[in-house]
């Protein structure tokens, strides 16, 4: 029996870490670098929303044709949490390598995983 395989896309798991908290604590720090990061990326941008927390940090997302990003911070940690799921023709890394510019982290750490699942067949 051989196993038929379905992929869907790629997530890009992506850790921000030691970041400068002033880089991470406000919305209007983090959503212009975030949708240049989705532009540079070649992603289709169709709509974003961006949350304020008190007193500081921040959840985004960015809704694009391929699938969408995603950044979740924590200044007084110096980390950020970013996410791509992408299921079309994009360049993830300029992203990465963008924000990782913006967000000046100390280090960075990444996992890429398959979207998609197998089923055996006869």
């Amino acid at each position: 029996m051989a196993a038929k395989q379905y992929s869907f896309g790629k997530h890009y798991l992506v850790e921000f870490i030691g970041c400068p908290g002033e880089r991470l604590r406000y919305v209007d720090d983090i959503r212009g670098p975030l949708l240049e990061a989705a532009r540079l990326s070649g992603a289709t941008v169709l709509e974003s929303y961006f949350h304020q927390f008190e007193p500081q940090g921040v959840t985004g997302m960015i809704f694009i044709a391929e699938s969408h990003f995603s950044i979740h911070t924590w200044p007084e940690s110096g980390y950020a949490a970013f996410d791509i799921l992408t299921c079309g023709e994009m360049f993830p890394d300029k992203a990465i390598d963008h924000l990782n510019g913006v967000l000046q982290a100390a280090r960075v750490e990444m996992r890429i995983l398959t979207r998609g699942f197998s089923e055996e067949t006869s």
